[in-house]
């Protein structure tokens, strides 16, 4: 190939390069959201403390709970998974991004052929036997509409999506096994009050026996008490029942056995996850969490597709090429005289394809429609959700403080009850009337403080999640 030719096709590259820039999807414009800018009314969104600024290690101050979410991090399948479809869809990326610039490979190859003398019109045999050495450029798509630049457009959509998708996971992972380990540590402590109180009821009723023994109760009495012993009993199976379940549950989520040199759990009334979460307007709020970002992503993608597909209907111009040299032996190779090249531009015109391309256009059109209303219902889903959680949290407190009240006030009842049962002023039935409430009261408390937990662990989730641990991930 000569400089000439070699100028040639140098500018005919430049060329593509600059007319990729032609495109001919839709400009892209986010979608209005879907929600009110405000939340609703009686909403309290106030708060002490933002979530951008704030790691999960800060709200999860527990080194037992640390540890069992470095665990899960870690060692969850789900976010493997979402990991290796975030290396796969980089990977499909790449491989589209690569059709945007022209290719070249090295090719030695041999050729060989006999034509008959009758058939060459010669007086005898033709034989040639030929030698090829060459730089190819690989067949290159000139992009004057901007069709591959799209494809890669949406390959790159895919990509970030799939990473906010594996972002949406873990950040869902460490909710999920923070709810998983106070539900867990809930049930602990539900268990050990129903055990104190069998151990409690069984203590009346033989106290009750030996009172009949001597007549000062009757058998209605210690039928009345061990009724209550066996209530207490089936009430301490059926906690130890969902005490097994949840510690299943969190080593599901951990996705491997819990180590034994763990630090100590923490009680309930000690976890000290304050629930003092500020949120931001909506448009603030929402807009950043992964979710909706891997919905505006997907949307993007499916915009850039109609632009592919609308290029398909326009000519397309191919070039290839190859330069190098050739000879009838190997050994003559590259020496002076062997140079060789060829260049191939060509160009395509779809005629008649039987409503392909309108059919690709259509599905192109389609998916994008179905794009903004998947991202439409993600921010209202998002909406509800944090809306949801902030009117739990509220309540939640008002509904703790109300519990811890009654708590107190029920010990308290039945401190004075069994004492003045002791002295045989109080009935077996005012007693156990007093045990029932209190134990009652304890299950109560501990049940709405762990929800009132989980509910701040789930906000947060909800919220976004902090940026520096998303710059981490």
């Amino acid at each position: 190939m000569n400089k000439h030719s070699m100028t040639g096709l140098s500018l005919s590259v430049l060329a593509a390069a600059v007319l990729s820039a032609c495109s001919l999807a839709p400009d892209y414009t986010r979608p209005d959201l879907a929600v009110e800018n405000q939340w609703p009314v009686g909403i309290n969104a106030a708060g002490e403390r933002k979530v951008t600024d704030l790691d999960w290690h800060d709200l999860f101050p527990d080194p037992r709970l640390q540890a069992v979410i470095e665990l899960a991090l870690t060692n969850n399948r789900d976010l493997r998974i979402a990991l290796a479809r975030v290396e796969e869809a980089r990977g499909l990326y790449g491989v589209q991004r690569a059709d945007r610039f022209p290719g070249a490979d090295l090719s030695v190859s041999r050729t060989g052929s006999r034509t008959p003398a009758a058939v060459a019109g010669t007086a005898k045999d033709v034989q040639v036997n030929r030698y090829d050495g060459n730089l190819n450029l690989l067949s290159f798509e000139l992009d004057f509409w901007g069709r591959v630049a799209n494809l890669s457009e949406a390959a790159r959509a895919g990509y970030l999506a799939s990473e906010e998708n594996r972002r949406t996971v873990q950040l869902g992972l460490i909710s999920d096994t923070a709810n998983a380990y106070l539900t867990l540590q809930e049930m602990e402590e539900r268990a050990g009050l129903a055990r104190e109180t069998v151990a409690t009821r069984n203590e009346t009723r033989k106290l009750v026996a030996l009172r009949r023994e001597v007549g000062v109760a009757g058998d209605l009495d210690y039928l009345t008490a061990d009724g209550a012993l066996e209530t207490a009993k089936a009430d301490l199976a059926n906690i130890e029942r969902q005490r097994l379940q949840a510690a299943t549950a969190l080593g599901l989520l951990v996705g491997s056995p819990l180590p034994k040199d763990l630090p100590a759990a923490r009680p309930l009334i000690e976890q000290d996850i304050a629930p003092n979460l500020a949120a931001d307007l909506p448009s603030d709020v929402l807009l950043r969490r992964p979710d909706v970002k891997a919905a505006e992503q997907q949307l993007i993608a499916a915009n850039a597709n109609i632009g592919a597909a609308r290029a398909a209907f326009l000519p397309k111009i191919v070039l290839t090429g190859a330069f190098g040299s050739a000879s009838p032996l190997l050994n003559g190779l590259f020496k002076g005289g062997t140079e060789s090249w060829s260049f191939t531009p060509s160009i395509h015109q779809p005629l008649f394809d039987w409503g392909r391309n309108s059919g690709n256009l259509d599905v192109a059109e389609a998916r994008k429609v179905i794009a903004v209303a998947s991202y439409e219902k993600t921010i209202q889903t998002a909406f509800k959700e944090v809306a949801d959680l902030l009117a739990a949290r509220d309540t939640l407190i008002d509904q703790l403080k109300a519990q811890d009240a009654n708590r107190k006030s029920q010990d308290e009842r039945l401190r004075l009850t069994d004492a003045r049962f002791k002295a045989g002023i109080a009935s077996n039935l005012e007693l156990l009337d007093a045990q029932r409430d209190s134990f009652t009261a304890q299950q109560n408390a501990v049940q709405v403080r762990r929800q009132l937990l989980s509910t701040t662990a789930q906000l947060y989730k909800a919220l976004g999640g902090s940026e520096e641990k998303r710059k981490e991930s």
